[in-house]
């Protein structure tokens, strides 16, 4: 009988699920909702992790296939109490035979570097800077969460964007194609109709802002190319905060991935983070290839199972 590994990535905008053979053979690629844990909500974020695996279960050729093991990293689950929770609301699922819950950090890291030194930098909804220093030593820069942190992520520059807005849309900033933008993309036909929307928007909601705002300061303007500019080097700052504790000094040799939406390989915040990164970094080099956080699950379910056997 074919044994099945699966890995979940549980973000702020969306959940990806794959499926492998205990081979690590992907089969089965899946997509549901936004499932990172709010605090005290893990029922909610479980049945939607639970909806998406079961729907790429369902496309799984074997029908005789067994889940061995389910491995989640889900934004929001660097405290005990919310993994806690996560992890016995997905076991009601009966999804596999074992489930492990990690956090998004630490299966992305397990993707670009496996049991290696190195540090990893998320921005998407949110933002984290997670590494692993030369003696084994994890630890973590930002992540704190849309209300105390995620400087430079998706809805850090989304909320921004809105003050930019509103502050351009009475005059107490110059004009700016963001004004515009904005309100076309909330559907909204006055500030006050922002305004509205704003109050009413998911987190997710006003992270899908950010893409506004690059598009204007691809076109030119000024007031959204500074945002991106702020974005950038708070997201530098993690990561030269985090090369100085796990490596002692940012001019130390030390490898750097990048991930997320806001980082993917050609988009314009990537290249403001790439160049930034050469003189407040000096020592980082920046790894080749795409940082998948849903293959590092099966990563770290594989690393569990083959911990277990040796035991």
């Amino acid at each position: 009988m074919m044994r099945l590994v699966i890995g979940v990535d549980g973000g702020g905008s969306r959940t990806r699920v794959l499926v492998c053979n205990d081979n690590a053979q992907e089969l089965v690629h899946g997509e549901g909702a936004a499932s990172a844990v709010r605090p005290g909500d893990a029922e909610r974020s479980a049945a939607i992790i639970a909806a998406a695996v079961q729907d790429a279960l369902e496309q799984v050729p074997d029908r005789d296939a067994a889940p061995r093991i389910l491995c989640a990293g889900v934004a929001g689950t660097g405290g005990t109490r919310e993994r806690e929770a996560l992890t016995e609301a997905l076991a009601e699922y009966e999804l596999a035979g074992e489930v492990l819950v990690r956090t998004d950090a630490e299966i992305g890291l397990e993707d670009a570097f496996g049991d290696g030194a190195g540090i990893l930098l998320i921005a998407g909804t949110g933002s984290i800077a997670f590494g692993r220093g030369p003696t084994g030593t994890l630890a973590r820069c930002g992540g704190w969460g849309p209300v105390c942190g995620d400087e430079g992520s998706g809805y850090w520059i989304g909320r921004r964007a809105l003050s930019v807005a509103t502050a351009a849309l009475d005059g107490r900033e110059p004009e700016t194609a963001l004004a515009g933008a904005i309100l076309t993309m909330a559907e909204a036909e006055t500030p006050e109709g922002l305004v509205s929307w704003a109050a009413a928007a998911t987190t997710a909601q006003i992270a899908a802002l950010a893409p506004v705002v690059t598009g204007a300061a691809e076109r030119g303007d000024l007031r959204a190319e500074s945002l991106l500019d702020l974005a950038a080097e708070e997201l530098v700052v993690h990561m030269r905060s985090l090369a100085r504790t796990l490596f002692q000094d940012e001019r130390a040799a030390c490898a750097v991935a990048l991930s997320g939406g806001l980082l993917a390989p050609g988009t314009t915040l990537r290249r403001r983070v790439e160049h930034r990164l050469r003189s407040a970094v000096p020592g980082a080099s920046l790894v080749a290839g795409e940082v998948r956080a849903d293959r590092g699950a099966v990563k770290l379910a594989v690393r569990h199972l083959g911990a277990a056997a040796v035991r």
